[in-house]
């Protein structure tokens, strides 16, 4: 597909955050309609409030019904709100929270009919967004309810050019994490995370680190047992799956020395282990994706921020990031697909048979 045909689906999350600032400042370069076709789901009212409030460079956007109308080298929006839709900036309003949702319910019905390519969202509040269809601690979870069909699982992974981590477990309180792993469950998400690595991001042999539960990776079962318990052997399955798993690292140490630089991924046990080093050294730029689904969906590394909404003080590079990203993976999946649909089929030459070329079953290939 050419560049210019993708058509990015963008969600304008809460409306009294920070979305349609880094929205506003990312298209004020257009050149950006020449990498993709820019879908935004929101109110073209509301981004002209926000435009006005923050004094930003006008925009122009092409409103359209439909992401099938949707034109090439201009950026388009649909109305998914009502136009009475108040803005309160820097506030947690139960009208925001509506207006994110209903954003976001359009773009998933478009990306299931095919009519957008992939998903880029604006960052929500994940208490105002709450209601009836909308019941999770976030947008991972809720996309995995929807293009989770065949097993299917998301994986988090936070990432910028430096690192990628992944989470084992996410959105659950910390008093959770030791009874929720389990051997199947990193095995499982070493499995996604390895997958991921080859087919989203062109790793031939991903080489993943694994991050400990306890402090000093449990110091031999002295501060837990973990690590010999659980983690160990969920690595030592992984690896009959082919996966290359390297650990488990102490956190600290890790993080500390700058080892993730010498691994293609790192698998944390719960959030914060992951995403408090990650965006100490990445929020600027950094980029969330959620892997292992079917649909590509992206979305900066940072929150509503209320505390700066309004103040025209938001940087946009880590939004710009997420849809160049989610390009990038969009192409990568094309390339990988290209290159596995069709295998060669093994075959060796008899040279008793005039070198005619005998076809092997798979097991009598790999003897």
């Amino acid at each position: 597909m050419e560049e210019g045909l993708i058509k990015v689906g963008i969600t304008h999350g809460d409306i009294n955050g920070i979305g349609y600032e880094v929205i506003l400042k990312t298209f004020a370069d257009t050149r950006i309609t020449e990498l993709c076709t820019p879908v935004i789901y929101g109110s073209s009212k509301i981004a002209a409030f926000h435009r006005k409030a923050l004094e930003l460079p006008a925009v122009n956007m092409n409103s359209i019904k439909n992401a099938a109308e949707a034109g090439n080298n201009r950026i388009n929006i649909i109305n998914c709100v009502d136009e009475e839709t108040k803005v309160e900036l820097a506030q947690s309003t139960e009208v925001a929270g509506m207006a994110a949702f209903k954003a976001l319910e359009t773009a998933i019905a478009d990306l299931k009919q095919g009519t957008i390519d992939l998903l880029v969202t604006a960052p929500i509040n994940k208490h105002n967004i709450q209601n009836e269809a909308f019941h999770f601690p976030g947008h991972t979870e809720y996309l995995e309810e929807h293009f989770g069909g065949l097993g299917r699982k998301a994986l988090m992974i936070l990432m910028n050019d430096q690192m990628r981590v992944a989470l084992v477990t996410g959105h659950i309180p910390l008093s959770k994490v030791a009874s929720t792993i389990t051997v199947e469950d990193i095995t499982q998400k070493l499995v996604l995370f390895n997958r991921s690595l080859k087919q989203d991001f062109g790793i031939i042999k991903p080489r993943i680190a694994v991050l400990s539960l306890n402090p000093h990776a449990g110091d031999d079962g002295l501060l837990g047992t973990e690590e010999k318990e659980i983690i160990i052997p969920a690595m030592q399955e992984a690896e009959k799956k082919d996966v290359m798993s390297f650990g488990p690292y102490a956190a600290d140490g890790f993080f500390g020395a700058e080892m993730y630089s010498k691994f293609d991924g790192v698998l944390a046990m719960y959030h914060d282990q992951g995403l408090t080093p990650f965006k100490a050294l990445a929020m600027e730029d950094g980029v969330n994706y959620t892997a292992g689904l079917s649909v590509i969906r992206t979305s900066p590394a940072h929150g509503t921020a209320y505390d700066i909404a309004g103040q025209n003080k938001a940087s946009e590079a880590s939004f710009r990031q997420s849809i160049y990203t989610a390009l990038d993976i969009y192409r990568n999946r094309i390339r990988y697909r290209e290159a596995t649909e069709n295998p060669l089929r093994k075959q060796y030459f008899d040279k008793g048979a005039d070198n005619e070329k005998l076809d092997l079953t798979q097991e009598e290939a790999d003897i």
